[in-house]
């Protein structure tokens, strides 16, 4: 796919961001994009894909070297994102979990259990998951009923999680459980006696992800699985969406500069009434949106992968804004393209309907965009009442 629209969009990267988003760039050119129409329509696991990702070492950005990953910012994590989900926002997905699985042990797992687990993500030996969401508790994450309970040297865990993706094929899983003195999170292998799996969903995008339930019969945990202390498992939980939702704002920052790509490209090629339709004025006016919500959401992104790089006050509300903003402008952007190719738009010879329905998603998981502004609002509200205080 053509990259149409690049002047002015590196203007924050040093050299080693540049020519990481420049190799995250050829690798989705060259290897994700003829595929990304198939597993759509198949909803076949972007096997060739992520091993793409995986032998150009851009499958756990954000794994510290220590631990055999790249040690990438979060600035280089949300690049490769945004890269990915251009060409292939089904990949993208799959490969972020490993990012998700990653934090809560970045941020709280020991030493011992961080090189155990994260050595073989950042060798691309497994895939990971994370797996936070229930029936009953998806933005109320508080109202949790997976519990565990203490057993000898271990826990045994019951419930159900709704919504995880890479369910079935990840190796590995961090999991949040109710427990005496709050929730804690832990860390599970895919072959953990009692875990199965629900039916894959079937989805309206990201089709080639696989989304499932986890199911949870009397799973025994070793001890040394439970990442930090009993009852931090909220604040992990918590502390980790801050900084992903950094990498769903740059995947939808890509999914809606892929659409305005082919918006561009179809418009330049295609001619009514003996000219381009890219020449009409009424065109150029929707083009020129499509891409100011771009370029807006693509600096917030940045600024909020700074915020979280530098683990900042304004991490939790930094996070959100990109969130919740790049994910609006993807929606916005990707049906501006399927109206731009017309005709052409709703069907699945052009991937902008593609896009479109891989983009709604972004504004519902890691909290929906309704979650996001209170998020800000109260953010806000406690800034303001800091300030007067003071």
């Amino acid at each position: 796919m053509t990259r149409w629209t690049t002047p002015g969009d590196g203007w924050a990267l040093d050299e080693d961001h540049r020519q990481l988003r420049d190799l995250a760039r050829q690798v989705a050119d060259e290897r994700l994009a003829s595929r990304a129409a198939e597993v759509d329509a198949t909803g076949a696991f972007p096997e060739e894909s992520l091993a793409a990702l995986i032998a150009s070492g851009l499958h756990a950005v954000a794994i510290p070297e220590e631990y055999g990953g790249p040690g990438g910012s979060h600035l280089a994590s949300a690049i490769v994102a945004e890269e990915t989900a251009r060409a292939c926002a089904t990949t993208q997905q799959v490969a972020g979990a490993n990012e998700l699985f990653a934090w809560p042990l970045l941020l709280g797992g020991s030493p011992e259990l961080r090189r155990r687990y994260l050595e073989p993500i950042a060798a691309g030996r497994a895939l990971g998951a994370f797996a936070l969401s229930e029936p009953e508790a998806g933005s109320d994450v508080a109202a949790m009923t997976t519990r565990a309970v203490r057993d000898g040297d271990g826990w045994r865990i019951h419930g159900t999680k709704q919504w995880i993706t890479n369910a079935g094929r990840a190796e590995l899983y961090v999991l949040f459980a109710a427990t005496d003195g709050g929730i804690s999170g832990f860390v599970l292998e895919a072959g953990d006696e009692g875990l199965s799996y629900g039916a894959l969903e079937k989805k309206m995008g990201l089709r080639g992800s696989p989304t499932r339930e986890l199911f949870l019969d009397n799973v025994f945990v070793p001890a040394d699985r439970l990442i930090g202390e009993q009852g931090q498992g909220l604040r992990l939980a918590l502390g980790t969406l801050d900084r992903t939702r950094v990498t769903v704002a740059a995947q939808a920052v890509g999914i809606a500069q892929g659409a305005l790509d082919v918006a561009l490209q179809y418009v330049k090629e295609r001619r009514q009434f003996g000219r381009a339709v890219a020449d009409f004025q009424g065109v150029q006016f929707m083009l020129a949106d499509m891409e100011i919500k771009v370029r807006a959401a693509r600096l917030l992104t940045y600024a909020a992968a700074a915020e979280a790089e530098a683990a900042g006050a304004d991490l939790s509300a930094a996070g959100a804004a990109a969130k919740c903003f790049a994910s609006d402008t993807a929606m916005a952007v990707t049906v501006d393209a399927v109206q731009l190719l017309g005709g052409a738009g709703y069907v699945s010879d052009f991937p902008a309907e593609r896009m479109m329905r891989d983009a709604k998603v972004t504004q519902i998981y890691e909290g929906t965009n309704q979650i996001q502004r209170l998020v800000i609002a109260r953010s806000l509200v406690r800034r303001r009442f800091d300030r007067i205080r003071d």
